[in-house]
């Protein structure tokens, strides 16, 4: 069916098949004009492109960070040779409940968590806080946590 279908167009088949064939001696014989006429443009094109693509793949290689971090994991023992001063402690005249406001302050809880286990209010905590703050000379809750365990009144 396929080739009685060929032998019926096989005129037409031969001229479509010359028409190809010379329109692809045409294209070539442009590009060789373009090639010909053109022919620094051209190589010009070639090298930029060779060296956007050199200076991309440089400045990639050149800007990654050469940092590697090592992560080094050690144990530290906890609580085990921990003594209270209770010298600084009455020197600072701390009562018991700021000194655990103080604790949990190092346990990094806020305010209001430190108020829910505690089962006090807010606002009893803030004053806790002043009062610790007055009391060790600091200003902030890193200062005081910091100066606690310098003066081990915290673990």
């Amino acid at each position: 069916m396929i080739i009685a279908a060929i032998a019926r167009n096989k005129q037409n088949i031969l001229y479509g098949v010359a028409l190809a064939l010379l329109l692809l001696l045409l294209k070539w014989l442009e590009w060789q004009f373009v090639i010909a006429n053109h022919a620094v443009e051209v190589y010009s094109s070639a090298i930029a492109i060779v060296f956007t693509a050199l200076g991309v793949w440089l400045a990639l290689k050149l800007m990654k960070p050469k940092v590697k971090t090592i992560v080094i994991e050690k144990q530290v023992a906890a609580d085990a040779g921990f003594t209270l001063n209770k010298a600084e402690l009455s020197r600072l005249r701390i009562s018991s409940r700021e000194l655990e406001v103080l604790k949990l302050m190092a346990q990094g809880l806020s305010n209001q968590e430190i108020a829910e286990r505690l089962f006090v209010s807010l606002n009893t905590i803030k004053t806790h806080s002043s009062n610790l703050f007055l009391k060790m000379e600091v200003e902030r809750r890193t200062q005081a946590v910091e100066k606690a365990k310098r003066l081990s009144l915290i673990p």
